[in-house]
């Protein structure tokens, strides 16, 4: 079964921090593509979500 553009936006951004500081500047911009091309088509609480792990990235300075 394919995942939804939210689902591989959340496995995107849960491997990038397991990543730590091992993230390229090429990894950065493809989660965030990943975030966007996600919030097109989430839910309201898929935003909510997506907006709590995009400011996860934010805190530990991987975004």
């Amino acid at each position: 079964m394919e995942q939804s553009r939210f689902q591989q936006a959340r496995q995107r951004i849960m491997d990038m921090m397991n990543m730590g500081q091992d993230v390229t500047e090429a990894d950065k911009e493809a989660v965030q593509h990943a975030i966007q091309a996600a919030y097109e088509e989430a839910t309201p609480q898929e935003q909510k979500e997506l907006e709590q792990l995009e400011q996860q990235l934010t805190n530990n300075q991987q975004l």
